[in-house]
């Protein structure tokens, strides 16, 4: 009986085979030492400019945002949705996010910005239109916050920044090439403003908020936004002129500011703390631009009462809670 016949193999076909395998494998080592991973990008904080749009942020993202809260200066909370839209609210609101309460920049912008576009201003537009600012830091250094730039509307915080991340707005340290027209100082001037406000509310000085939190600014109509900017670096707010032009006044630059400019030649004059001010003499006159008394705050009240009744501003009334603050 034949023994049973053993399969044969091709050498040649083995051999070709080893050396087609070897190479692939070489062909495949090549590729990828000639296309390595790419490395993780560095963080945005420190790479300039931030990369965000000026979309409308979506209704999605509002209705995250509606029962956030916010703080006023005594730590009393609100939903953020009672700042732009319900019962004696006027329908338009600009709401302007602003860096830590320590920048020196986002000083200068609310002094330009309440020089040009003054609580009496708004009284005379067609569509009654308000303004609120919301910083980073703790609620207790509001009335620091106020004194310091002369900021005639409500101020309040959110220390948990839930509210930028939710918007859209960026982190980072960059402060742009160019300085823009809202700051009538220079950068050194800036800086030493912020470190001695620091050093002058002492424990407090660790609560201004995240130094790398940008903001913006924000138009609701009806409860709606219908326009934004966000910031790209620490000195991108939204000019002035643009934001009277989108709110119904003319686009007319803001007065060059002769009372102050940064606030340096205030911290020579007075020991007191950054969030109290002394009561001027009888007779003197200083001070008296950059704090309202109880009687000037009843007297704009009771111009707003009276607007009403002119049918100016209809029944819309900042609530009760919106405290007029400079």
């Amino acid at each position: 009986m034949a023994a049973p016949l053993e399969p044969t193999t091709d050498k040649s076909s083995t051999s070709s085979g080893a050396i087609s395998t070897s190479a692939t494998t070489e062909n495949t080592s090549t590729a990828q030492s000639s296309n390595p991973e790419p490395e993780p990008e560095p963080e945005l904080d420190f790479q300039g400019d931030v990369l965000v749009s000026n979309d409308i942020p979506t209704q999605a993202d509002l209705d995250k945002c509606a029962d956030l809260l916010v703080l006023d200066a005594q730590g009393t909370s609100r939903p953020f949705k009672t700042l732009y839209a319900g019962e004696g609210v006027a329908p338009r609101q600009l709401i302007i996010f602003v860096r830590h309460f320590f920048c020196g920049n986002c000083q200068e912008y609310l002094r330009t910005l309440s020089s040009s576009i003054t609580p009496e201003a708004l009284l005379t537009l067609p569509t009654p239109t308000f303004i609120t600012v919301i910083g980073c830091g703790r609620p207790e250094l509001i009335d620091m916050y106020a004194a310091t730039t002369g900021c005639p509307f409500p101020i309040y915080a959110d220390p948990t920044r839930k509210l930028y991340d939710y918007l859209g707005m960026g982190r980072t340290l960059d402060f742009g090439k160019k300085k823009p027209d809202y700051i009538q100082s220079n950068l050194f001037a800036t800086t030493v403003q912020s470190i001695a406000q620091i050093l002058k509310t002492g424990r407090d000085g660790l609560k201004g908020g995240d130094f790398k939190q940008v903001g913006g600014e924000f138009i609701f109509e009806e409860g709606k936004v219908v326009w934004c900017h966000r910031m790209r670096n620490t000195r991108d707010h939204a000019q002035v002129p643009e934001l009277r032009r989108l709110i119904g006044l003319d686009d007319a630059k803001p007065p060059i500011r002769k009372r102050w400019s940064h606030g340096i030649k205030e911290i020579k004059k007075r020991n007191t703390s950054w969030g109290k001010s002394k009561e001027p003499k009888e007779g003197r006159r200083s001070g008296s631009r950059t704090r309202l008394g109880g009687e000037k705050v009843e007297e704009m009240r009771a111009d707003e009462e009276k607007a009403v009744e002119n049918g100016k501003r209809g029944n819309i009334l900042p609530s009760s809670n919106d405290t007029v603050t400079t």
